[in-house]
Order: structure tokens, then C-alpha cells, then sequence
């Protein structure tokens, strides 16, 4: 393969684990979105270039609203990545995805409320015009048939596709909340793919997100309600199959043609962004 790519992995709860990196170091680095969350730990992974991020940074001590989505991608960006893979502790909102669960993530329902969600705020230091990304699709269509096709080789089993509902958090969902949710024939709810998914298509990264079910959240009337305790709990007692697929991830990824895939994702941003006219005509 002549194109060389370079994978960004945003390590959510439990997942932020450098040990899977030889050759690791870690760099401190600014964006003119201020710092990410923490230090970019970068290594190798069979020789392919890897940098992992702790979203919430390795202490876990910014909730979801506080993280700086922008700094992270940006940041990701800068340092060459062409890739990025998110993974996400997540509450199923439907009996057949039980607690353990991978689910590759294919769309979203954003109902955040506090969050940047682009790199073209106007701000004179950032990147000029109106960026108008279409969501449609959400993630990257190519990484996400990667992954696919990686699980199955290593005898894992996903689903293929889910849409996540985005709440501000960090509490979690009243029961009508989740009732709502459920109704509308979302998968999984969970606080972090928005903005991050919207960022990542706006740098013209290929984006995807493993999401792992740790628990039902609250809609059901029995079984255990979701708790930080109860999500972790479930969460470390299957994050062996995440770290599985991403360590035959990487080289699986390295074999794959990925310059149109880059280039139209390029190209994308290039045509979503409005550049205002200073010419006098009176029309936009």
C-alpha cells in the first residue's frame, strides 16, 4: 500500500490503555482550541503509527460536557492522523443488545446542549468561513466495513450498526428519558460521540466509533438500573474484546487502499465551507 495512514484512538472509560503501543512515548501538544484532554501517548501497533487519547484524560476527571472535543481532533489532526477509531461506554435502549455487547455505531441522535460542535466559530484565530458538513453518513462508511470484516476474523461477534442518542450527562436518563429514547428505535445511548463525530468529519478524518453496551440503562423493569459503578463494573470485565479488535485492527486497516476514501473525505470539507463574498452586490 502506497498510502501511509496513521490511527488516532479515543479511549473511553477503561480503554485509554497505552500498554497496547510499542515503541511509546508521549507529547504534550497545543491547538488554537486550547489543550486536549491529555498527553498524546504515540507508538506503533505491527509498525503502523498509533496515537492514543484519553477523552476524558487518564484520570477520568472531565465529565463529558467539559471535554474539549476540538483541542482532541485537532490535535489528532495536526500530528498527521488519517484516522480516528472512538470507543464508547454506552447503555443498550434495546433487550436484544445485552450488557457486553459491541455495537459498530452507524448513526446518531444529538441531544446535547452545550457543546461546540465546529472549527469555524469565527474566531479570527480558527479556520475561516461556515462549515455546512452534511451528516449523512455519520461515520465512515469504509472503517466501519473494516472493522466489520476484523471482528469476524478474529471470531468476535458485533452488530453491524446502531444509532446512539447523545445526552449532555454526566447524569444519566430519567426513565421517561429512556422510555423516549427507546421509542424511537434507538440502539444505545451514551455522552461523547457528539461532538466528536461532527469534528472529525469537519478535519477530514475517517472516523468510527465501537460502542460497548454496559448496561440497560433504566427502561426496563427489571434487572440492574445503570450506575457509574455498574458501568465499569461491566465495562473492565469486557474490554479485552475491544482491545482484541483494535490490536488486529491496526495492521487489518494497513492493508487496505485508503487514498480515495482520504481524498474524498478532504474534499468534502473543501466543499462544505461558505467563504463569505466581500463584493458589493447585495446577495450572499
Amino acid at each position: 500500500m502506497s498510502f501511509k495512514i496513521k490511527i488516532g484512538i479515543i479511549g473511553g472509560s477503561g480503554l485509554d490503555n497505552p500498554d497496547i503501543l510499542k515503541n511509546r512515548s508521549e507529547k504534550r501538544v497545543t491547538t488554537p482550541f486550547g489543550p486536549p484532554s491529555d498527553a498524546l501517548i504515540e507508538g506503533d501497533i505491527e509498525g503502523i503509527p498509533v496515537i492514543i487519547l484519553a477523552r476524558h484524560g487518564r484520570n477520568h476527571d472531565i465529565m463529558p460536557t467539559n471535554v474539549n472535543y476540538r483541542a482532541n481532533i485537532w490535535a489528532l489532526k495536526q500530528e498527521g492522523c488519517t484516522h480516528v477509531i472512538a470507543t464508547n461506554a454506552c447503555g443498550s435502549l434495546q433487550e436484544e443488545i445485552a450488557p457486553g455487547d459491541l455495537v459498530v455505531i452507524d448513526n446518531f441522535i444529538d441531544r446535547t446542549t452545550k457543546r461546540q460542535q465546529t472549527f469555524y466559530d469565527g474566531d479570527e484565530n480558527h479556520p475561516k468561513g461556515i462549515c455546512h458538513m452534511p451528516m449523512e453518513p455519520a461515520v465512515c462508511l469504509h472503517t466501519r466495513k473494516v472493522i466489520l470484516e476484523t471482528a469476524k476474523e478474529v471470531n468476535l461477534k458485533v452488530r453491524d450498526g446502531g444509532t446512539i442518542v447523545v445526552i449532555e450527562g454526566p447524569r444519566f436518563s430519567s426513565k421517561a428519558e429512556s422510555m423516549l429514547y427507546k421509542s424511537w428505535g434507538a440502539h444505545l445511548v451514551g455522552m461523547t460521540s457528539v461532538p466528536e463525530a461532527v469534528l472529525a468529519k469537519e478535519a477530514g478524518l475517517c472516523y468510527a466509533v465501537i460502542g460497548m453496551a454496559t448496561d440497560y440503562d433504566c427502561w426496563r423493569d427489571t434487572g440492574n438500573k445503570v450506575s457509574h459503578k455498574y458501568v465499569l463494573e461491566i465495562f473492565q470485565q469486557n474490554v479485552k474484546k475491544v482491545l482484541q479488535i483494535l490490536l488486529a485492527l491496526v495492521p487489518r486497516m494497513a492493508k487496505e487502499d485508503w487514498a480515495n476514501t482520504v481524498q474524498e473525505a478532504q474534499t468534502l470539507v473543501k466543499d462544505s465551507v461558505y467563504l463569505h463574498c466581500n463584493c458589493n452586490t447585495g446577495t450572499l
